[in-house]
């Protein structure tokens, strides 16, 4: 079966996100002081041939910790559909 997996990837909510800061700071600039308290990620969109929803889970899981996310600085989180 093919799945597809959607991964959010954020900087960890006790570390500092300079480019959300940034962009926090540059909304009042805009008109938008209620925007406030941006963070910044990624997020990546990719697919995966496995026999079972939960075998795709484990491999996306594995991909995450070992190449995706740098897990002292980022959470992750994601989500499997299957294709067609």
């Amino acid at each position: 079966m093919k799945f597809q997996a959607e991964i959010d990837i954020m900087p960890l909510k006790a570390l500092l996100d300079p480019q959300g800061k940034a962009v926090s700071g540059s909304m009042k600039n805009l008109g938008l002081p209620e925007i406030t308290n941006v963070r910044i990620g990624k997020h990546i969109s990719l697919e995966i041939e496995a026999d079972t929803k939960e075998l795709a889970t484990a491999k996306v899981d594995e991909a995450c910790k070992k190449l995706l996310a740098n897990q002292i600085m980022e959470s992750y989180k994601f989500e499997l559909v299957v294709l067609g």
